[in-house]
């Protein structure tokens, strides 16, 4: 091991605000995550392999479980950037009480609003993507039919049809199998309308279509006074609405749709037993739908803590139908996982992967503020031996409070450039770690500097 820590690559100074500030919030900067991902490769492959299925035309249904702050939301916005980057359409919404799978008063409808509303692209990253999204599908579909009329002339070589979908299909053929969908009726009279309204130039009948498409319409009444349309999106149909979609953005040259649902917990929390049932009952339908080839192009990653899904009063695996298909079989144990299984659980970060991570940090913070990182490898090493010494730590220390704490660490040695690090480390070494039972372990004792 060096004595000196590497310097990383440049990160721009708007990134590493963004990273810093996140970090030391104790929440997932939504870019700027390929300077600091560590770990995490078998996590990373397995969901890569849906992306493939589901750019094929298929669809996948995975939960990310692990405790607070141990990387699910990290794991999943890592997903999130590199679908994107891969030609992907992703949504994602954290379920809270006003924001739930199913509800009485439009919890559901809530979340697909909060989804659509996060639609991101790799061009429009932080979301707000819909319209980008079908004004590229319009003009898709003007280009394969000026294709087809050059066709018909005899003007294009090969039979080549401009704009098809990325799985070779015509986009009206596309169209017409949206269609024969639950509510692709609906769903495709709209997407004319708004594409007539392209045609015209009448920007105020293009808006009336992306509020409906956002669910934004409160009466079928409404929507048929102000776009002639009877069906409105509502807390019983918007997963519907949600196929419909990820099926539709083929059609506009996209891969398919990415659905990253966060907090599970909040599922969990719901005190009425039967409101808990209705949502649990609607996992099993998306469960079903994706593994039964009921939705294409659709993949969907949803987040949660070990007690959100496997509390049999609760959680997920309260509602029978859900655990017995989600329960781990009897071959898989520690260091053997299964990572084609439904769930995946996260492992904790080793402290070889902790180690690098803090590095990567250490560089980002001299970079943001223009200084030269003096810290030496032993000295991360002393501060992760620190951490991990203090009371409860190897049960219950997350990677969230080891980085909070490493920024904070950092802060205040840029703020005091004569104060000793070593003094002050040492001066954290009292402490718990969330538990009551004490840790005599010193994990870095191995290394040698």
């Amino acid at each position: 091991m060096t004595d000196q820590i590497t310097t990383a690559p440049r990160v721009p100074k708007r990134v590493a605000a963004v990273i810093l500030n996140s970090l030391k919030g104790g929440v997932v900067p939504r870019i700027g995550l390929p300077y600091i991902t560590v770990g995490r490769e078998f996590e990373i492959q397995a969901l890569l392999t849906d992306l493939s299925l589901i750019s094929d035309g298929g669809a996948s249904f995975r939960f990310l479980v692990g405790r607070y702050g141990a990387g699910k939301s990290f794991l999943l916005q890592t997903i999130r950037t590199h679908a994107m980057g891969e030609g992907f359409v992703v949504a994602d919404a954290d379920l809270s009480p006003e924001r739930r799978l199913q509800g009485g008063q439009g919890q559901g409808l809530a979340t697909y609003r909060e989804l659509v509303r996060n639609l991101s692209t790799k061009t429009r990253p932080e979301g707000g993507a819909l319209n980008l999204i079908l004004d590229r599908w319009v003009q898709n579909l003007e280009t394969e039919d000026a294709s087809r009329e050059d066709m018909s002339k005899g003007d294009v070589p090969n039979g080549h049809v401009a704009g098809s979908t990325p799985a070779g299909t015509s986009i009206r053929a596309q169209f017409a199998a949206i269609e024969e969908m639950v509510h692709g009726y609906e769903f495709s009279r709209v997407l004319g309308i708004y594409r007539n309204a392209v045609s015209t130039g009448d920007e105020e009948t293009k808006a009336l279509a992306v509020k409906w498409l956002r669910g934004e319409y409160r009466t079928k009444t409404e929507a048929r006074s102000e776009l002639g349309v009877t069906a409105i999106i509502d807390d019983d149909t918007w997963y519907d609405y949600v196929k419909l979609l990820a099926r539709f953005l083929t059609g506009a040259g996209y891969k398919g749709l990415l659905v990253l649902i966060d907090e599970l917990v909040n599922l969990y929390k719901i005190p009425n037993a039967v409101t808990r049932q209705y949502n649990y009952e609607k996992i099993l339908q998306m469960y079903n739908d994706t593994l039964q080839g009921k939705a294409h192009h659709l993949g969907i990653i949803m987040g949660g803590t070990p007690t959100s899904i496997e509390d049999r009063r609760r959680g997920v695996f309260s509602y029978e139908a859900l655990r017995s298909r989600l329960t781990q079989g009897r071959f898989a144990r520690e260091g053997m996982r299964d990572m084609l299984a439904p769930i995946i659980r996260l492992q904790p970060l080793t402290y070889e992967e902790l180690l690098v991570l803090i590095e990567k940090i250490a560089q980002i913070h001299a970079g943001y503020f223009g200084y030269t990182c003096t810290l030496r490898d032993a000295d991360l090493v002393e501060f992760l031996t620190i951490e991990f010494g203090r009371v409860g730590a190897e049960t219950h220390l997350t990677p969230r409070e080891v980085i909070r704490d490493f920024i904070e660490l950092l802060d205040i040695m840029c703020q005091n450039p004569n104060t000793d690090l070593h003094e002050l480390m040492a001066s954290g070494t009292v402490g718990v770690a969330d538990a009551s039972a004490p840790s005599n372990t010193t994990p870095f004792a191995e290394f040698t500097i």
